[in-house]
């Protein structure tokens, strides 16, 4: 069984307008929902082993929250540059190259890839937006990472923080 995490980063700052686009931290509300979202997350027993993140300001920031609450240390953190301004392709072939062992991967990207790769991956009912924090959880009856890409999960969840606690 495989566990794949997907998260839009938290909500991030404007408050700096000339500001490079990867340099842009977390806002007051990124900075509550990142840790509640992963606090719903451990409550439904859905806690990675491992994290991997957009190297950009904002999604490096939810994931070290949101690792924080898992118990994941901020060092085993996996920055992965190519997340950045990917495409769908590009993030299967990182899903594709994740260890065999980890049977529960955290990744945190970005708008508006996330919303296609979560429609990719998990055909029905369609999401038309993954709003900031929110996180698709999907379970997989697969060995290993590279056949997820072209199989259904067996289960899945979509929550985010405007949502409400379900």
């Amino acid at each position: 069984m495989k566990r794949l995490i997907l998260v839009r980063h938290a909500k991030s700052s404007w408050a700096n307008p000339g500001q490079d686009d990867i340099d842009r931290p977390l806002n007051e509300r990124g900075l509550r929902n990142a840790p509640e979202m992963a606090r719903r997350l451990r409550e439904r027993g859905q806690v990675p082993a491992l994290a991997v993140s957009s190297p950009a300001r904002r999604a490096l920031a939810t994931a070290r929250l949101m690792a924080t609450e898992f118990g994941i240390a901020e060092a085993d953190i996996k920055i992965e540059p190519s997340l950045y301004e990917a495409s769908v392709e590009t993030w299967l072939r990182v899903i594709a190259s994740l260890p065999a062992n980890a049977g529960s991967v955290l990744m945190v990207g970005h708008n508006p890839t996330l919303t296609e790769l979560a429609n990719r991956l998990c055909h029905e009912p369609r999401i038309d937006n993954v709003p900031t924090c929110g996180v698709l959880c999907l379970d997989y009856d697969a060995r290993g990472w590279k056949s997820v890409a072209a199989s259904q999960p067996v289960d899945w969840s979509f929550d985010y923080p405007k949502r409400g606690v379900p």
